[in-house]
């Protein structure tokens, strides 16, 4: 008796030093989606936002009807130049942790446009999470604003 009574305490302590896993599906927000115009006679645009996971997640793709072709990209610099290529595995997103795409950094990249975009239209993007169901945006199309 002493022996169960001494197993059941001891599972108790150990189950209260347990993080508590988060309830409830994942679901990722999204803020801020903006893309740039194209100058007539390109056919490629950098798109930027916000995303915030209530739990840890990942980013894996994109896509929009007004492309042919839609990659999670990232700016880094190598050897003193800076270097632009797709994530192929995806952008992290930490739990509760904004993750901003935007200008010099990790962006998406929308390729083969099937016209030019215009400020003051919008394009529909949908973005596809490892464990959060697809969410659709609606970007606007403008200049992002300077860095500061």
């Amino acid at each position: 008796m002493t022996r169960l009574l001494l197993s059941a305490c001891l599972l108790t302590l150990a189950a209260c030093g347990q993080a508590s896993a988060p309830t409830g599906p994942a679901t990722v927000a999204v803020s801020d989606a903006l893309c740039r115009p194209t100058p007539n006679g390109r056919d490629v645009t950098g798109c930027y936002l916000t995303l915030t996971a209530s739990q840890a997640d990942r980013l894996v793709s994109v896509g929009s009807p007004v492309a042919g072709l839609a990659q999670i990209h990232e700016m880094k610099t190598e050897n003193g130049m800076m270097m632009m290529g797709e994530l192929k595995d995806g952008l992290a997103l930490p739990a509760g942790e904004a993750v901003s795409l935007a200008p010099g950094g990790n962006h998406i990249m929308l390729l083969q446009l099937k016209q030019p975009l215009a400020a003051g239209e919008q394009v529909p993007l949908t973005l596809t999470f490892e464990h959060a169901q697809p969410v659709g945006v609606r970007a606007a199309v403008g200049q992002p604003p300077a860095a500061s």
